[in-house]
């Protein structure tokens, strides 16, 4: 039993960690999701004020 309780800790560290590596990433990548959105939405707005005829100041 002792044999399998300390490969199965060193993989569980292992796991446990990249688990915790490949939830930064994500979250990483929600929060660039998000600013890439916003931008798009900006550059939108500019342009539909553009063909508008926005006030030119």
């Amino acid at each position: 039993m002792k044999k399998m309780i300390i490969p199965a800790l060193i993989s569980m560290l292992f796991l446990l960690d990249s688990c915790r590596v490949v939830g930064d990433i994500f979250k990483a990548g929600f929060y660039a999701g998000i600013t890439v959105v916003v931008v798009i939405i900006a550059v939108i707005i500019y342009f539909i004020s553009k063909f508008r005829g926005g006030s030119n100041r």
